[in-house]
């Protein structure tokens, strides 16, 4: 059986969990990371040297980078669905989840570790501000792309759809003004929809 390292409030945990329950894998899943530890662990360090989650351990494979993991899981259990058959849809799929990865991450994760995982006092307003506004352009980005597509890829979920996702729900679910993006607020509702998605992703943040 598949094995999971990873606490279930990180984003990259997150994307792996809703692949694994989209595409119904069976795994055993380890908390690890934050106040969990683990991670620091000389076992750990062997299969991860970055120290970091998420890693999975599946049929004598290990592997870690969630998106690269997403990736893996798509390829063997989602050929036609997640794994996207047409070589075009794929290579727009794995275009979103790495603009995920260089654009809107960058942008959220000051916003979201200085509004949900920093105390009030220790706040840096300034950075979290110019976060939002990195955040609002991206997603002002997204919203223009999603005009004549209801996932990332085009009519059909896949893969790409799960990085981007993880950061939507980060986004609406942060307490701050943002400004209107009807796309990206119709791609979330259709997010909210599945049940993977409302398992796993669509939680309070933490």
């Amino acid at each position: 059986m598949l094995k999971l390292w990873g606490r279930v409030n990180s984003i990259n945990v997150q994307k792996v969990l809703w692949a694994l329950e989209e595409l119904r894998v069976a795994y055993e899943r380890v908390d690890a990371g934050l106040q969990f530890g683990v991670v620091n662990e000389p076992f750990y360090r062997k299969m991860n040297p970055n120290g970091r989650v998420p890693t999975i351990q599946d049929e004598g494979l290990v592997l870690w980078e969630s998106n690269a993991i997403v990736r893996y899981l798509a390829a063997k259990h989602g050929q036609g669905s997640l794994w996207p058959t047409d070589l075009r849809t794929r290579a727009d799929a794995d275009r979103w989840m790495d603009w995920c990865t260089s654009t809107l991450a960058p942008a959220m994760t000051p916003v979201f570790w200085g509004l949900v995982r920093t105390p009030p006092e220790k706040r840096d307003a300034a950075k979290i501000a110019a976060g939002v506004e990195q955040c609002a352009k991206a997603l002002e980005l997204f919203d223009g792309c999603l005009a004549d597509r209801e996932y990332v890829a085009g009519k059909s979920f896949t893969m790409g759809d799960i990085p981007v996702g993880t950061f939507v729900h980060r986004w609406y679910a942060l307490p701050l003004e943002r400004p209107r993006a009807p796309n990206v607020e119709a791609y979330y509702a259709r997010l909210k929809a599945r049940p993977a998605y409302a398992k796993h992703v669509a939680k309070p943040l933490s």
